[in-house]
C-alpha cells in the first residue's frame, strides 16, 4: 500500500513523537481520571506550549499537540503530578479501565494493584498493554488490550485477547494470572508483538458477559477525540472531575448540565472514527476529518490516513485508508485488510458508498 513507517510504540510524556505540527505529547491519567485543577492545567499547557488542540485516545489518554518546548511540559506535568517517575515506569503502564468506576470498587482496587506491579513483568513490545473492566456489567468489549481482566457471565474473567472464552479468577488471585500471563507471552512470543497473534495454554471454559454502557455521570463527546483546549477548560469548571472514557468522551463528575461544547453521546459523529491525516500526520498522504464529516454511512465508519490504522484497531463497517492520495475502501475490516475497491479520488468516495 502506501509504505507508511510503523513506528511500534506510541507518544508518551517522556518520550514525544514528532508530528506534521510538532511534538505529540501524550499524558497517562491514573485510572483516566483528571481532578479539576490538573484539567484545567492542561488546557493552559496546550495553549501555552502547543496548539491549543487536545485529543482523546482510545486508552483513556489525553494526547496535547505541537508543542515545541518539551522540557517546560515536562516541568509541568509534574506540578500537575501527571508524569511517570521515568520513561521506562510510563511505557510500561498500559492500563486501559473502565470509566466509570466508583471508589473502592473492583475495577480500582485490581487497576490499582496490577499497576504497583508492572515493575516485576519482563520487558514486553511497546503497545502491549491491560484491560480492567470489571465492573457490574462490561463496557471496554470494543477496545483493544492484550490481557483482560474482565466481568463474565458468573464473576470475574481472565481472558487473553483474540480469544472467544477466558478463564474465571477470583480477584484475589486475578493479578498474579494477569502478570503470568503476560510472563508467558514473553517467553514465548517471537516475533508476536500483539497477544492475538499468540496462541496462550490453559483452559477456556468461561466466556465474556453481557455488554453494558457507563451511567451515572453526564457524558459529552468529542468528535473524533479532538477538542479545543476551551473546551476542557469548560468541562473542567462545569464538574468536580473529569473522567476521559476509551469511545472518545468525557464523563463528569458532579456535573448538573452537559457544556455546550461537549456532543450528546449518541450522536452520529461519535460512530466515526479519523486520524488527523495530511498535513498533520507525516505518514498520511490523504485529508481525512473534512472528509468524514461529509460521509452518510450507517454503522461505524474509520477514515484513516495510511494503512497503520492508527484511529481505530478494531474493523468498522466501512474502513477509508489514504494511499498516494487517493482511498482504498474496505467493507467490514481493519485499515490493514485487503481493499474491495483502491484508488479512489476523495470525491469519488461518497458516490462508493
Amino acid at each position: 500500500m502506501s509504505g507508511a513507517e510503523i513506528k511500534g510504540w506510541c507518544p508518551g510524556a517522556w518520550r514525544p513523537m514528532m508530528s506534521g505540527d510538532g511534538l505529540v505529547v501524550r499524558v497517562r491519567p491514573r485510572l483516566a481520571r483528571l481532578t479539576r485543577a490538573q484539567a484545567l492545567g492542561l488546557a493552559k499547557l496546550a495553549t501555552a506550549e502547543g496548539n491549543g488542540i487536545l485529543e482523546l485516545t482510545r486508552r483513556g489518554n489525553v494526547q496535547l499537540r505541537g508543542i515545541r518546548d518539551h522540557a517546560a511540559v515536562v516541568a509541568a506535568l509534574t506540578a500537575l503530578e501527571l508524569l511517570d517517575p521515568d520513561a521506562e515506569a510510563e511505557a510500561r503502564r498500559n492500563v486501559t479501565v473502565a470509566p466509570d468506576w466508583q471508589s473502592g470498587d473492583a475495577t480500582q482496587r485490581i487497576a490499582e494493584a496490577l499497576t504497583a506491579r508492572l515493575s516485576e513483568l519482563p520487558p514486553l513490545p511497546a503497545k502491549f498493554g491491560f484491560v480492567v473492566d470489571a465492573g457490574p456489567v462490561r463496557v471496554l468489549n470494543a477496545i483493544a488490550g492484550d490481557i483482560r481482566l474482565e466481568r463474565g457471565e458468573t464473576g470475574l474473567l481472565l481472558r487473553a485477547e483474540g480469544q472467544a472464552q477466558g478463564r474465571a479468577v477470583d480477584e484475589v488471585g486475578a493479578v498474579d494470572a494477569a502478570l503470568d500471563l503476560a510472563r508467558w507471552f514473553a517467553a514465548h512470543r517471537g516475533a508476536a508483538r500483539r497477544m492475538r497473534a499468540a496462541s496462550p495454554p490453559g483452559p477456556r471454559d468461561a466466556a465474556p458477559g453481557p455488554v453494558g454502557r457507563t451511567r451515572g455521570f453526564v457524558e459529552g463527546g468529542v468528535a473524533f477525540g479532538q477538542l479545543p483546549a476551551s473546551t476542557l477548560a469548560e468541562a473542567a469548571h462545569a464538574a468536580e472531575a473529569l473522567r476521559v472514557s476509551s469511545w472518545r468522551t468525557l464523563l463528569l463528575e458532579g456535573a448538573t448540565a452537559r457544556p455546550g461544547g461537549l456532543l450528546p453521546p449518541d450522536d452520529p459523529l461519535l460512530r466515526i472514527d479519523a486520524c488527523p491525516g495530511a498535513p498533520l500526520c507525516p505518514q498520511a498522504s490523504v485529508e481525512t476529518r473534512d472528509l468524514a464529516r461529509r460521509l452518510q454511512v450507517t454503522g461505524s465508519l474509520h477514515v484513516s490516513g495510511c494503512e497503520k490504522g492508527c484511529a481505530r484497531s478494531a474493523a468498522a463497517d466501512v474502513t477509508l485508508v489514504g494511499r498516494n492520495g487517493r482511498f482504498d475502501l474496505v467493507i467490514g475490516g481493519r485499515a490493514g485488510d485487503t481493499p474491495a475497491r483502491r484508488g479512489l479520488a476523495p470525491e469519488e468516495v461518497p458516490d462508493a458508498l
